[in-house]
């Protein structure tokens, strides 16, 4: 896949149209070239981290004439490290895209606040059960 087929993916994924998913990756790239030019660690969770590593100036040899000896000067390389679910996706497990994603989690967050609305019920019905002395105090009132 290349820049071009990648801009069209993204369009077709999201509501833009080809011309500004071209620009989307254009501008992305041109700001993890900055960080890297800048020395910084461009992470991205799950996916991976761009930094750059120095390598010191050694002495290499001739691929093609083995006895002769090259000086390689020392320069700044990018590393890539891989994030665990595209080491994951490398693999050929299985891959959830972000808009499937974002629906599962839309699920897992709405159950959650449920199950949290349910505990707080239980737990005022529960504080109201066992406060006798609210109970004593209103049957005191109600008794003059």
């Amino acid at each position: 896949m290349n820049t071009t087929e990648f801009a069209r993916a993204l369009a077709t994924r999201t509501d833009m149209t080809v011309a500004e998913a071209t620009n989307v990756t254009k501008h992305f790239l041109d700001l993890l070239k900055e960080g890297v030019n800048k020395g910084e660690r461009v992470a991205f969770l799950g996916f991976g981290t761009f930094s750059v590593a120095h390598r010191p100036a050694r002495t290499g040899v001739n691929p093609q004439n083995p006895s002769q000896k090259v000086k390689i000067p020392a320069r700044n390389v990018v590393k890539f490290t891989p994030g665990a679910s595209l080491k994951d996706a490398a693999q050929g497990k299985k891959f959830t895209p972000l808009a499937t994603a974002k629906k599962v989690e839309k699920k897992v967050v709405a159950t959650a606040k449920k199950d949290v609305r349910k505990a707080t019920a239980t737990a005022k019905k529960a504080a109201k059960k066992a406060s006798p002395k609210k109970a004593a105090a209103k049957g005191k009132k109600k008794g003059k």
